[in-house]
């Protein structure tokens, strides 16, 4: 289990709160979408829960052992992290950029063998860009180096994932590509999963449960169902929402309609 307890942050002493005694739990299994307004602290607290950066006050827990007790290589064969934008500085192909994601599990100095070609491999296949190996990773369009970024990360072998905005910047045929990479990798490798996004209809149709912050703090979370309501949208957004279940796409489907009166 991936837990934060009471965790507050600040990005210097002077600085504001980000974060306000928030605390979650992510069990095994989980696909959690965490979402709130511009502000609200999600990507902060992703960055948390990944190790990348320390809380102000709280801690994160993993499996009961505190995070900070984790060297980063440790850390990284547990919790993999994809961020909303990846650049490749260099000309490196889609099989490089996913191979990275082995090295917290080479010794220094040690090179790739078959074993890390094989299980990167088999990440290609499991994101659909099995066929993008060789490409040059600079010439794909936004949504595959997405799933190629995705794959990096299982690559990694690690029991957590955690997406920044996923899908930010993609249009509609892509994130429904995204979140059905997602969707199989949740129920056929039992992927546990933290996905921060602006996204209700894209969380609503991924996601078991929801994170809902607002001004750094956890205004609710829970099951989907229960969480993603007309008036925890209007409290967390200060915006009147149709929310209904849409039989054909079998998941919550969220209409904004307008600023309440």
């Amino acid at each position: 289990m991936l837990r934060a307890d009471n965790v507050s942050f600040a990005y210097n002493a002077r600085a504001p709160l980000v974060l306000d005694q928030v605390s979650i739990g992510v069990q095994r299994g989980d696909l959690v979408g965490l979402l709130g307004p511009n502000g609200s602290g999600k990507t902060t607290l992703l960055k948390i829960l990944g190790g990348m950066l320390h809380p102000s006050a709280g801690g994160v827990q993993l499996d009961g052992r505190r995070l900070a007790g984790w060297s980063r290589r440790e850390l990284a064969r547990q919790i993999s992290v994809v961020p909303q934008e990846t650049h490749a500085t260099l000309d490196f192909t889609v099989l490089d950029i996913v191979l990275m994601g082995r090295y917290a599990h080479l010794g220094p100095f040690a090179l790739e063998g078959t074993a890390d070609l094989e299980i990167a491999r088999e990440t290609l296949a499991a994101t659909g860009t099995a066929d993008l190996e060789t490409r040059p990773f600079a010439t794909l369009s936004g949504g595959e180096k997405q799933r190629v970024v995705i794959a990096s990360a299982l690559a990694q072998a690690s029991d957590f994932l955690l997406l920044d905005e996923p899908t930010a910047s993609l249009d509609l045929g892509y994130q429904l590509e995204i979140a059905s990479v997602l969707r199989h990798l949740s129920r056929e490798r039992g992927t546990t999963m933290v996905v921060c996004t602006h996204d209700l209809n894209f969380a609503a149709a991924l996601c078991g449960r929801i994170v809902l912050l607002k001004k750094g703090r956890v205004l609710a979370q829970g099951p989907t169902a229960e969480t993603l309501t007309a008036a925890t949208i209007r409290d967390a957004y200060g915006v009147d929402a149709d929310v209904q279940f849409h039989s054909r796409a079998g998941h919550l489907t969220v209409v904004p309609v307008g600023r309440p009166s």
